[in-house]
């Protein structure tokens, strides 16, 4: 057998008389069971997290749906001719793409160029292949586009020209080529050559090097981090634009499948929501639609988990609501998304799955009813959608909003409304300083074992102010906040299913939310002190909770010690969490109850910093991170020193 601890900050020290009490771990005495769906992630377009972000799509505003068409745009001339680039509105032709632009060149002579400024630049890699496309149509043959690659001073680092076919027709044409140089903030511009007027619609571009290499992918360095965590779940497309500002604006999954180009775009409801982050450029093309979001569960082996409107828009916003008698829509969404997922391919919305080439089942087995909605308005919908998908499918599972916080009337309200429906899962959100995390570890010790389960969709520990806009910034604090808060929660996995962090990805420079799991800029990634925390738990999870008590007593604080255990069946391990929340270093034994032998040493994986202000960054991405090392096993006793403000994982194999 095989025992896996996981301890903050532990390093090997002689073993030395104690005079407080020892932590005791009973290894032989399980308690319950820990989900697979334990620990995952949740994606909300949020900090330029998909345009600009997860989606590879380097150009923005690809095919000038913008609320200001050329937005990101540039047109350059030698000389001014009124007209020479037209945004055309097709209209009633194609609703959900009407515009384009049509370019008109009378003199060979002149010179006229389109450049795009990308998502707060384009990060250009040296020696990779880029993929341009265009739908065009040519109303008077003549003119050629010469493709280029710019840096910051304008500098051509990679170029390809490209002859538009003969034919009036909508046609995409396609070309390749390579960069010469890097740029962290470079540019797109087409030129064209000769004279005649051409129609362009839908340009992009996308790098090589796409997770997967799927043409039209996503980053694979964002990816890749995802990945590495090994997410139970993954809760999409967010979030409060599952609501939208209105109706009109919600998430409507239908209109996010099929060719990109007829995906119609919408604002992002973070476009303006922040006062002092304001982000005018922020819409969404859903080149990231339902059918990549199952697929990229698929790819890192995660539970899809999206979430879908219940008839209600955000109700800090607008509060706008269907009426309940004309709600069908709406829960006729919800089903058609369930046989999306699931349904044979003789099936309407099965068929179209494996038209989109996943002839094979996404095996969906649950679906969030609504975002943060709160109040009677939004029970009674519940109501609705929870009656109909459980007649047909009983055994589908169904997360309700708790709403906003984790406490007050909305939160009494709601908690004990779900439950008299037994409710599958109850959402609850906490952004919340780093005192607050501390302080309830002890949340869910009290909560019924026997009614609805908890999903802990949505949590942050900031440092600062707990508003979005907010100076925070994810440090050593908030994750050893965030990591005490959570051996709560495993240590209740009883009650608690599910839990992720929020948000996921954030840009340098067009961010809405200061605590973020994942920071990119055009070109790099990092993971941030509380990405580590997540990762460690979500690898070391365990299939089920035994006791760590000190004094007879849960840890949850005393000392500044937090401690969790739980062992792993199918690896016969055991894995105990203790973090060291405060600047002193302590030393504490720990004894392994029911087990016969151990071998020494066992491995340690420590993160830990003297100082809480400690961050990671693009230039120290691993200032902070898990490190490595052995500890010594003397017979079922573990002597360690925790070291200030640390978080370790401990894996002790048993015979």
């Amino acid at each position: 057998m095989i025992i896996t601890v996981t301890a903050f900050s532990f390093w090997p020290a002689p073993i030395r008389a104690q005079s407080k009490p020892g932590i005791i771990i009973s290894v032989n005495k399980p308690i319950a069971a820990v989900q697979p769906t334990m620990w995952g992630i949740f994606f909300e377009d949020i900090n330029f997290g998909a345009d600009g972000g997860i989606y590879a799509e380097l150009v923005k505003n690809r095919s000038f749906e913008f609320s200001m068409p050329l937005m990101g745009w540039t047109v350059h001339q030698n000389k001014f001719i009124e007209g020479s680039v037209l945004v055309i509105n097709r209209g009633d032709e194609n609703k959900d793409n009407p515009r384009f632009v049509r370019v008109t060149k009378y003199d060979v002579n002149d010179t006229l160029s389109l450049t795009n400024e990308g998502f707060r630049g384009m990060g250009i890699k040296k020696g990779l292949r880029y993929d341009f496309s265009v739908l065009l149509r040519q109303k008077t043959p003549g003119l050629k586009l010469r493709i280029e690659l710019l840096n910051a001073a304008a500098k051509v680092i990679g170029s390809t020209t490209l002859s538009p076919p003969s034919g009036k027709e909508w046609k995409k044409e396609a070309v390749s080529f390579t960069s010469t140089d890097t740029a962290w903030k470079g540019k797109l511009k087409i030129s064209f050559e000769g004279s005649g007027v051409l129609d362009l619609d839908m340009i992009s571009l996308f790098p090589s090097d796409t997770w997967k290499n799927r043409p039209g992918g996503m980053r694979s360095d964002m990816i890749q981090l995802l990945a590495d965590m090994k997410p139970g779940f993954i809760r999409f497309p967010g979030g409060c634009i599952v609501e939208g500002r209105d109706l009109a604006q919600r998430y409507q999954w239908k209109k996010t499948l099929g060719p990109v180009e007829e995906r119609k775009l919408i604002i992002n409801r973070w476009n303006t929501e922040v006062a002092d982050r304001p982000a005018p450029d922020y819409f969404q093309t859903f080149g990231l639609g339902f059918f990549e979001y199952f697929q990229l569960a698929e790819d890192i082996g995660a539970e899809p988990m999206p979430i879908i409107n219940c008839g209600m828009s955000c109700q800090f916003n607008t509060a706008e609501v269907v009426p309940l008698d004309e709600l069908d829509s709406y829960v006729q969404d919800a089903l058609d998304l369930i046989e999306f997922a699931n349904g044979d391919v003789n099936t309407k919305w099965g068929k179209i799955r494996a038209s989109l080439g996943h002839p094979a089942p996404f095996n969906l087995k649950m679906m969030g009813i609504g975002n943060e909605n709160w109040g009677p308005q939004y029970v009674e919908r519940f109501r609705v959608f929870s009656k109909t998908i459980k007649a047909k499918y009983p055994n589908f599972k169904l997360v309700s909003s708790s709403g906003t916080d984790p406490d007050g009337w909305r939160f009494n309200y709601l908690t004990e409304e779900l439950r008299k429906t037994n409710a599958d899962l109850i959402d609850e959100h906490y952004y919340r300083p780093t005192e607050w995390f501390l302080a309830n570890a002890t949340r869910y010790d009290n909560y019924p074992r026997n009614s609805s389960k908890i999903i802990v969709g949505e949590y942050a520990a900031a440092q600062n102010d707990t508003t979005v806009s907010a100076p925070g910034k994810n440090n050593m604090a908030t994750a050893i906040a965030g990591a005490a808060f959570l051996t709560g929660l495993e240590r209740n996995a009883e009650v608690v299913n599910m839990a992720s962090y929020a948000p996921l990805f954030a840009h340098d420079q067009a961010w809405q939310c200061p605590t973020n799991l994942i920071w990119i800029n055009n070109i790099q990634s990092y993971g941030t002190t509380d990405y580590y925390v997540q990762k460690l738990y979500s690898t070391n999870k365990g299939t089920n909770v035994v006791p760590a008590l000190q004094n007879g007593k849960a840890i949850t604080g005393q000392d500044s010690l937090y401690v969790s255990a739980v062992i792993d069946k199918k690896t016969n391990e055991v894995i105990i969490k203790v973090v060291n929340a405060s600047g002193k270093e302590k030393t504490n034994n720990i004894t392994l109850e029911g087990v016969i032998k151990v071998v020494s040493p066992a491995l340690l994986t420590t993160l830990q910093s003297d100082d809480p202000n400690s961050v990671n960054s693009f230039n120290q991405p691993m200032n902070v991170a898990p490190k490595e090392s052995s500890v010594a096993i003397m017979g079922n006793k573990i002597n360690l020193t925790s070291l200030p403000y640390s978080f370790s994982v401990i894996r002790i194999k048993m015979q």
